[in-house]
């Protein structure tokens, strides 16, 4: 069973910076996508970054990049997701999610997130103007 937890979520002023972790246990192999889902209450989620522990190389939504940067220690299992210059508009939960390379695509690109498999209980990201 796949494990996710969260942490570093809090409340920051607009401008200011978190860093959110995510340690991963149960993954079946080192070939996996992992990545981060936001959800703000009463709206859909948004895939906002994700990263394969194969190619290394990161996605970013449209709304974060330039901002977020998300990397990948494979042998801890653990994700991070670095965010600067938050604004207001990025106050939601954040959630940690596992998922194939074709989900995580349908993700990003067309915000179908049905792929994604395994969730994490999420954390809280407030931004105050």
């Amino acid at each position: 069973e796949v494990q996710l937890v969260e942490s570093g979520g809090g409340l920051v002023q607009a401008g200011g910076s978190l860093r959110l972790s995510c340690v991963a246990s149960g993954l079946t192999g080192d070939d996996y996508v992992i990545g981060w889902v936001r959800q703000v209450p009463g709206k859909e989620r948004e895939a906002v970054a994700c990263i394969s522990s194969s190619i290394r190389r990161p996605l970013y939504q449209d709304t974060v990049k330039g901002r977020f940067t998300i990397s990948l220690d494979n042998t801890k299992k653990t994700v991070v997701l670095q965010m600067n210059t938050l604004k207001v508009e990025d106050t939601a939960i954040y959630y940690c999610a596992t998922g194939d390379a074709n989900s995580w695509y349908a993700a990003m690109v067309g915000g179908e997130l049905h792929g994604i498999e395994n969730w994490g209980k999420g954390t809280l990201v407030t931004v105050s103007a």
